[in-house]
């Protein structure tokens, strides 16, 4: 894709544009309570937010399954140890993962994109942004 054709998803203008969305990441295990252990900032987009949460979520769920697991056992093993994301910010447009978990926890992710949330954290940015300053 050319820098003309940007992706839809890191779009800085058009639909879905907001300012201050944010996820929310929480550790279902109840260690951190109801607060989340960690808030990711910088989605220029609902699309780019819903989809992190979304992989960030098939990722946790995905890393909570051992082999032979039937849905029920992977969903009680996710509720128990397995972390959610939340949209904030987005309203309605928000993905939640009530959605889509009983689908997660059918099937493992069959393509490794599915899981790569990495690819999407709006932090890695920055990140890029240093390692060009050192070259």
């Amino acid at each position: 894709m050319s820098d003309e054709q940007e992706d839809p998803i890191f779009g800085e203008a058009g639909f879905g544009t907001v300012s201050g969305l944010a996820v929310k990441i929480m550790d279902l295990s109840g260690a951190n309570g109801s607060d989340p252990v960690e808030v990711v900032r910088g989605f220029d987009t609902i699309a780019h937010a819903n989809a992190f949460a979304r992989r960030y979520v098939r990722d946790s769920v995905d890393r909570c399954r051992t082999r032979g697991m039937d849905v029920a056992a992977v969903l009680e093993a996710w509720f128990a140890w397995g972390e959610d994301a939340e949209v904030a910010g987005a309203g309605d447009d928000a993905w939640k993962s009530a959605t889509e978990i009983h689908d997660f926890a059918a099937r493992r992710a069959a393509d490794a994109e599915d899981r790569n949330w990495r690819i999407l954290d709006p932090r890695r940015d920055g990140d890029d942004e240093d390692e060009e300053e050192e070259a």
